[in-house]
């Protein structure tokens, strides 16, 4: 709920691709564009900028207006002009709202807000936080316009020269994040390959990294549906008891939770039906 009344007609002209009105709103109050809303919520999306409203991320609608592009220039256009201290900020978190969210994939304006945003000055990053959404074009977009090339993030586009040129200097942190990206997206020759580069098959990736830091390997290769990712990983010592840090589940909780689950359709919950049975036997 946004009780600025103000920033919430600035935010439904967004939602509704209305442009003129959205220009007179920040001609007539350019603090719209240079203030944050000051909200209840602590989370990703607290105390936002106007900006930050283009991605629909978090979910509001389900949908972009057509002109989103347009609606992001003008405002790009208006937080260069009257915000000069911020506006790197303001574009770096918008260009990560976008790279992780589903919304703009979907209404295929991912890529082009992207653009605009870095444009603009946004720094591209490694995209870690896009692959931890699924969005491996725009990790591959991110990258491709100067954005920073990680162990975890060529691991998951499978660009072997730099996976070995990375293994051989990353650390013990970076090869654990590595390998729990792989696992989120059920890698097994990738796996396979970091484990063989001395990659831990136990812990939590780090809290910046940009992948779910709550869960272990094991758990995300669970949620991948791939029993080579699970076996993989259980052969190579990933223990079988350790709870994920949000939801206190072990790997087998989560393969029965996901079995469970009717957003996945029935060929994947035989997938996790088959991950359980495989746990259920190994913890014996």
């Amino acid at each position: 709920m946004i009780a600025d009344p103000q920033f919430l007609q600035a935010v439904e002209a967004i939602d509704s691709g209305s442009i003129n009105e959205l220009e007179n709103l920040i001609s007539k109050h350019p603090r719209l564009v240079k203030e944050r809303l000051h909200t209840t919520k602590d989370d990703y999306f607290k105390d936002p900028y106007l900006i930050w409203f283009v991605a629909e991320n978090p979910i509001r609608n389900e949908k972009l207006p057509p002109n989103i592009i347009e609606v992001t220039r003008l405002l790009v256009h208006a937080v260069r002009r009257e915000a000069p201290d911020t506006y790197h900020n303001q574009f770096d978190y918008t260009l990560e709202l976008v790279a992780t969210g589903r919304i703009p994939r979907e209404c295929g304006v991912q890529i082009a807000m992207m653009d605009l945003l870095i444009d603009a000055g946004a720094t591209p990053g490694d995209g870690m936080g896009a692959f931890a959404h699924g969005n491996t074009e725009a990790v591959q977009h991110l990258i491709n316009r100067g954005g920073k090339l990680t162990l975890p993030a060529t691991v998951c586009l499978e660009r072997m020269d730099d996976i070995s040129r990375l293994g051989a200097i990353a650390s013990a942190g970076e090869k654990l994040t590595a390998l729990t990206a792989a696992a989120f997206y059920g890698k097994a020759d990738m796996i396979k390959l970091l484990l063989k580069m001395g990659a831990n098959p136990n812990g939590y990736p780090e809290s910046n990294s940009g992948v779910h830091s709550h869960a272990t390997p094991l758990h995300q290769a669970v949620s991948s549906g791939s029993l080579d990712a699970v076996k993989l990983l259980v052969e190579a010592g990933a223990k079988l008891n350790v709870p994920d840090k949000v939801y206190d589940g072990t790997p087998l909780t989560w393969a029965r939770h996901m079995q469970a689950d009717d957003n996945y359709e029935e060929a994947g919950r035989m997938n996790f039906a088959g991950i359980e049975a495989y746990l259920e036997k190994r913890k014996q």
